[in-house]
């Protein structure tokens, strides 16, 4: 049998993946000189992030399928240089359309990216390490997108936009080269038939819902609007055919029915749960600091940042954990924490101590932590083999789904709660009228948010240690 490096292996993976991740949030701060820059409006600038999200969306799907087709070889290295073109055009960008086609271009090798990486890790690694192995990989998938934005204003401060795609190029050629010299193949090639008309189905299910709910925060009417409800009205009857159509194939483009393994059923719907409350955390909350509580934009950033940064570095040590004492130990806590800090953000005021609003957030961070990558790895470890491309599919597939989901629905109630509340009111609207308003929405956001987390915390209670049914030891070279 041939001797694998599983250490050069996942060294490769997490260099490209850190980069091509960092690269999801580091634009994010530079949006509105962008706007200027390219003399674009809001709503439009805003597709440099809505439609890197649609991209990876609409292709995660497809992964299964490109990995029982590719070596790990081709497509990692495929995938990197397809984000390494799409960065080069995005550097030498002239105009808004070249920008954005730079942008998506890196969304195509992001998307691919994490499931190619994710499955594997799970071929590689036997299941009683394989929550340090995923924690180590989280510790990528976390920080990276935590840093991104204190990182993309010192850049955009000091060098300028440019340089967000300048910087990341020399480690994109390196990550490459890397893959060249030490990446091995994991897995077979199988090559399944390739079935259009689910393509096509999950392409407008799967996109049509992530452009869905991202576009209805933009839309005055919300949820309301005939444009949006026809968009995710055609997303969900597109959705329902595809499931439909994968369980009369022989061979599905994604097979839905790792949903009759009751771990990985319990540990995905605790994974989107816990998605949207991130997700949304991570927009909410900047904007109530922004707003009642008066800090710039990057005072915000730099107040949520050890959180974030926490959030990251502790996803090794959960792993660890995880492995030692099982799921339980570690998702029950962490969603009782989460049910916690969801009653305190459902009350919290302008007069709610900085100093305690920062801890409360640093204590979601941790929860997430202990909830996130336990409950992903203990689902796909009940799989057997031959559906690990799926199950890691179905995962980050519902991964933008869910946070599309969690930021539009927290933004809605938040808005529409604040509009409400001001309507109540007689006279000039003040700025602490205003403030008040918003402290309301924010209320009924997390009263939602305190929704989730208590079913969370209601499946936590039936998992149990999945153990993989039909893992073979591989030869490794520790």
């Amino acid at each position: 049998m041939t001797t694998i490096n599983s250490k050069a292996i996942l060294i490769t993976f997490m260099i490209g993946a850190f980069f091509a991740i960092l690269n999801e949030t580091l634009l994010n701060i530079a949006l509105t000189e962008l706007m200027q820059v390219f003399n674009v409006d809001a709503p439009t600038v805003q597709w440099l992030a809505t439609g890197f999200m649609l991209v990876m969306g609409v292709l995660m799907p497809i992964s299964a399928l490109l990995i029982q087709w590719f070596t790990t070889r081709q497509m990692f290295i495929g995938v990197m240089s397809v984000f390494l073109l799409g960065t080069i055009i995005a550097a030498c960008a002239i105009n808004f359309p070249m920008l954005l086609t730079g942008r998506m271009i890196q969304a195509v090798g992001t998307g691919l990216l994490i499931p190619v990486i994710m499955n594997a890790l799970l071929l590689l690694y036997r299941p009683e390490v394989r929550g340090k192995i995923m924690g180590t990989f989280g510790l990528v998938i976390m920080f990276a997108p935590a840093i991104g934005p204190t990182l993309s204003g010192v850049i955009v401060d000091f060098l300028g936009w440019r340089w967000l795609f300048i910087t990341v190029l020399p480690f994109a050629v390196f990550s490459i080269l890397f893959a060249l010299k030490y990446l091995q193949n994991v897995g077979e090639v199988t090559r399944p038939g390739v079935d259009v008309y689910s393509i096509i189905l999950s392409s407008i299910g799967i996109g049509g819902i992530v452009y869905g709910f991202s576009a209805a925060g933009e839309e005055e009417a919300g949820f309301t609007s005939v444009k949006i409800i026809v968009i995710i009205a055609v997303s969900v009857i597109s959705v329902v055919l595809f499931v439909l159509r994968q369980l009369k194939l022989k061979e599905p483009l994604l097979d839905v029915r790792v949903f009759q393994y009751k771990s990985y059923t319990r540990g995905v719907t605790i994974f989107v749960i816990v998605i949207m409350a991130m997700f949304a955390s991570e927009i909410v909350m900047p904007m109530y600091l922004q707003g009642p509580l008066g800090y710039s934009a990057k005072a915000a950033g730099l107040l949520l940042l050890p959180g974030a940064l926490l959030n990251g570095l502790m996803s090794p040590t959960m792993g660890s954990l995880f492995d030692k004492y099982g799921p339980r130990k570690l998702i029950i806590p962490g969603t009782l924490t989460l049910v916690g800090v969801m009653i305190f953000f459902s009350f919290i005021n302008p007069e709610t101590p900085i100093w305690l609003f920062v801890l409360v957030y640093i204590i979601l961070m941790l929860s997430i932590s202990a909830i996130m990558m336990p409950a992903q790895t203990n689902g796909l470890n009940e799989l057997p083999k031959h559906l690990y491309p799926h199950g890691t599919a179905i995962a980050n597939t519902l991964q933008p789904v869910a946070g599309a989901l969690g930021v539009s629905i927290f933004v809605s109630i938040m808005t529409q709660s604040q509009a409400g509340y001001i309507e109540g009111q007689s006279g000039v609207i003040t700025e602490r009228i205003f403030h008040n308003a918003m402290t309301y929405g924010v209320h009924h956001a997390y009263w939602f948010a305190l929704v989730l987390a208590a079913i969370a915390f209601f499946i936590s209670l039936f998992i149990r240690k999945a153990i993989a049914p039909d893992f073979e030891k591989t030869e490794l070279e520790n």
